[in-house]
């Protein structure tokens, strides 16, 4: 793993953390999602506390996601390629249902989508092409950056206000850039580093990914110095390589912000050092105020 020298303070970060988290311990991304097979092309998820932002509405990696369990369970095929368009909201509660259709199937490469409904009202649509190949390059050609491990950084809170939410159920420590609390208004950097986990779960899937991949929406709050809340417009996801791993490293780096609209991405890193996934985003983006 590639950390600093151990010196950064800390106050048990790791105790702290489960003082507050709701750990999940053993669940792939499947069963952390609820998801229900019920036809070769169509699942349904119910939409909970776990699976929802702060404002009481499903987390777009979460919509990306489901869609990319279908995807690849009716395609027999992984993912290469994902991109999610977010149309309107799946309250906490209300049921969803993910068709999917695979339009073309080539020797190496399914391009499907899936389509999300609650109540027969369209709410996201996923594009996706799924498949392998055989040419490889041995190492990945970005850096990941220089971080304290997982067990030296201090968890990522959102405030109680909130309630509960996914943020209350993936362990997630700050790496790189401030914590919440640490947002005083000062101007920083637009590169911010999270580690992330589902406790338990040490296989990531593109679906896991696309879920952590997500916390690009977060992103302006690092540059802005202030805390901010963002609704994704759209979601992508592209993964190089997947391999066991606790922890992931999400890597953000903010783009622009501009009439109200953000845009970033985010390099998905194993422990060991290897790259996972490429996510990118278009965020609306609003001051939350104090």
């Amino acid at each position: 793993m590639r950390t600093h020298d151990g010196s950064m303070s800390t106050v048990s970060p790791t105790s702290e953390a489960q003082q507050w988290l709701q750990y999940d311990a053993g669940m792939d991304a499947t069963t952390f999602l609820g998801m229900e097979r019920l036809s070769e092309s169509r699942w349904r998820l119910e939409v909970t506390e776990r699976l929802i932002t702060p404002g009481q509405f499903l987390f777009g990696g979460c919509g990306l996601g489901a869609g990319l369990v279908a995807l690849e369970a009716h395609s027999g095929r992984p993912t290469i390629w994902a991109t999610a368009h977010y149309l309107s909201y799946a309250p906490t509660g209300s049921f969803v249902d993910v068709d999917t259709t695979l339009a073309v199937v080539g020797g190496h490469v399914t391009q499907a989508r899936a389509t999300a409904f609650v109540d027969n009202k369209e709410i996201l649509t996923v594009n996706a092409a799924l498949g392998t190949g055989r040419l490889s390059a041995d190492e990945p050609w970005v850096t990941m950056p220089t971080v304290p491990p997982p067990d030296d950084c201090p968890p990522r809170r959102i405030p109680r206000v909130f309630g509960e939410s996914i943020f209350t159920h993936i362990d997630t420590r700050v790496a790189l850039g401030r914590t919440f609390e640490q947002l005083d208004g000062t101007p920083g950097s637009p590169q911010s580093a999270l580690w992330a986990r589902v406790p338990g779960h040490l296989e990531p899937s593109a679906a896991t990914l696309a879920i952590f991949g997500d916390y690009v929406s977060g992103g302006p709050s690092q540059p802005l110095g202030r805390r901010t809340l963002g609704r994704s417009l759209d979601n992508t996801i592209r993964i190089a390589t997947l391999e066991p791993t606790e922890w992931v490293l999400c890597d953000i780096q903010m783009h622009a912000l501009s009439g109200g609209f953000a845009q970033g991405t985010a390099f998905l890193w194993s422990q060991s050092g290897t790259l996972l996934a490429t996510a990118s985003q278009s965020i609306a983006a609003k001051i939350i105020e104090e």
